[in-house]
């Protein structure tokens, strides 16, 4: 069985797509850097950070609904923010609540902190997901090396990458062997099985023996790689020279965030 849906990749003929993956890869950076050193409560920068992600979401023609929807699953990870609002004693207190013994104060520079930091992760997370949903997972490898980013980093994203599909596939065999061993009831609202802490049991072996298995495919596949002389550098072919084309979008993008990021000093300083 293969698993296609972990691939993010989506085959399009845009402008974003035809773009050269380093030139994609130097913008994503960028503009993630960018909205990290936008300061926090500069409203107006954000709204024009995000009129720029639209228009890449548009422009890449993967459909602003495809890029919204992957991207509210990074909104769970903001709510590890969510204590600076009481605990950034500064500024207005905007109003308090009793939970249990103890009396929370609610600041108005806490809530615009923390309010920020979801919008600085939201428009950071969906210029990423345009990025892999634009570009080949092994051009992004490539592009890393000819950036220049240490080739151990760019070795583990690729066999992470890589090796992912062959652990899902480890994970359906397990769950193909469970189904073929399983008795089916047609009575509505009968499971087959015992209780509920059978099913964790069971649940936990499963998860043990996939882990058992992982280290031992893993364990083949390094003495594999190294009897064919792989030393940790991802060869291929070299890459053509970028496209005149595409130098001035890089600069122009980069010229258009660097506006951003001083008006916002400016207007925030």
């Amino acid at each position: 069985m293969h698993v296609h849906f972990l691939d993010p990749y989506r085959p399009r003929t845009s402008l974003v797509h035809q773009l050269d993956s380093r030139v994609k890869l130097l913008l994503t950076l960028a503009f993630v850097l960018t909205t990290a050193l936008t300061p926090p409560g500069a409203w107006t920068t954000y709204i024009l950070l995000f009129a720029l992600v639209l228009s890449v979401e548009i422009l890449s023609e993967l459909g602003v609904g495809y890029v919204l929807k992957r991207s509210a699953l990074a909104l769970p990870f903001i709510l590890a923010a969510l204590p600076i609002i009481f605990t950034l004693d500064q500024g207005v207190i905007l109003f308090s609540f009793t939970l249990g013994p103890w009396t929370l104060n609610v600041y108005q520079a806490g809530l615009e902190r923390f309010v920020s930091i979801a919008l600085k992760s939201w428009l950071s997370v969906q210029m990423a997901i345009v990025l892999t949903a634009s570009t080949p997972f092994p051009d992004l490898l490539v592009a890393m090396r000819a950036v220049r980013i240490p080739r151990l980093i760019v070795a583990i994203f690729g066999l992470m990458w890589r090796y992912l599909f062959v652990l899902v596939d480890e994970a359906l065999r397990l769950l193909r062997a469970r189904s073929a061993r399983s008795s089916h009831i047609d009575q509505p609202g009968l499971k087959p099985g015992g209780s509920l802490a059978w099913r964790g049991r069971v649940a936990g072996g499963m998860a043990g023996s996939l882990l058992l298995r992982g280290i031992e495919r893993s364990e083949r596949i390094y003495l594999a790689m190294a009897a064919r002389g792989y030393d940790g550098e991802v060869r291929a072919a070299p890459l053509p020279p970028v496209r005149r084309g595409d130098w001035l979008a890089l600069w122009v993008c980069l010229a258009l965030l660097v506006m951003l990021l001083a008006l916002a000093a400016l207007l925030w300083a």
